[in-house]
């Protein structure tokens, strides 16, 4: 276990300098000035812009500003936002909860949903309800993202009116920020109603970001499942008399469910990293949103030290994921 765990330490330095170094290169090269940009229609004078250029360190050479940047983040400074003056690792505090917030509702709904209906497929395999199941999950995952979001807000919030279409709170109430997370602050204040807006609000978002998820979940389980139905321990458990129910949910999904593991681990990745889309379509004031904001306005440290903090996240989840093997099948411990 201890092995495993510093292997994975060791990983996780490469990938990190990698990351940060294609994002820093890659931000640059995308055209626009973000001096110019942030100057707007009103433009700058050549003196300021030299001074403005000298204050961010952009009249420096590529590779300087790399180092520096470097140096930065080993001393915990992901620098501040060219736009607002803010440090990133400010506005990346504020907003993070309202991602992961999503990302956590999206992925209870998925699992809670994809895990039973694999494990039915796989029982139930070749019949009408495993072709169907198949279908569902194969147009879930096909589906476009942003086209599944419209339809969803065409039809729920524009046409019946029962769900609202952007935002996390009516603006009606006013609920101080705790912990970030509207659900918690909401109950913290105690507001129920206010309570149940933030749950309205979140329906639609989460929904649209389970959506993926819940196809690829559903598939590996039920792949997972067909694989173990097949092992000899399992027409043992069956041969000893046991119900069908105990051979399924004691015996065949406990060791179905380490390859499942894996892939709700990666959808969690995709769903903090990836909720760019949904974010920007329902006006969710989270890390997606900003970070597209960003590029668009050119703003290099909140792109840099915003990717950095998911890439961190995710490496984090990763490790977390390989180290529940262990946990889940003891026996792998001797493989590691």
């Amino acid at each position: 276990m201890s092995q495993l765990l510093l292997r994975r330490l060791l990983l996780i330095v490469p990938g990190v300098l990698g990351i940060t170094a294609l994002t820093f290169f890659l931000i640059r090269l995308a055209p626009g000035d973000p001096i110019l940009l942030l100057a707007g229609e009103r433009g700058v004078s050549a003196e300021r812009y030299a001074e403005l250029q000298h204050q961010f360190g952009f009249d420096q050479p590529l590779f300087i500003q790399f180092t520096d940047y470097l140096w930065q983040v080993l001393n915990g400074d992901l620098g501040t936002s060219v736009v607002t003056q803010t440090p990133v690792l400010e506005e990346f505090g504020k907003l993070f909860p309202a991602t992961l917030e999503l990302a956590v509702i999206a992925m209870i709904i998925a699992t809670l949903i994809a895990i039973p209906a694999g494990v039915l497929a796989a029982v139930k395999r070749n019949t009408l309800i495993d072709h169907c199941v198949t279908a569902i999950s194969l147009v879930g995952y096909s589906m476009p993202i942003f086209w599944w979001a419209l339809l969803l807000i065409l039809l729920f919030s524009v046409n019946l009116g029962w769900m609202p279409v952007a935002g996390r709170l009516n603006f009606i109430y006013d609920i101080q920020s705790v912990t970030g997370f509207m659900l918690i602050d909401t109950l913290l204040a105690g507001d129920q109603d206010a309570f149940l807006d933030a749950l309205h609000h979140l329906v639609l978002p989460a929904i649209v970001l389970a959506t993926i998820p819940l196809a690829v979940i559903t598939r590996m389980t039920r792949s997972s499942m067909l694989e173990v139905l097949k092992q000899d321990y399992i027409r043992t458990a069956r041969a000893k008399g046991l119900s069908e129910y105990s051979v399924i949910f004691k015996h065949a999904l406990r060791n179905a469910l380490i390859p499942v593991i894996t892939v709700i681990g990666l959808q969690i990745s995709i769903l903090m990293t990836g909720a760019i889309l949904t974010e920007t379509i329902f006006s969710w004031p989270g890390i997606g949103k900003w970070i597209l904001e960003a590029v668009y306005r050119r703003d290099y440290p909140v792109v840099q030290g915003g990717v950095l903090l998911m890439a961190g996240l995710v490496i984090l989840v990763n490790t977390t994921v390989d180290l529940l093997y262990v946990v889940i099948n003891p026996a792998l411990r001797k493989q590691k």
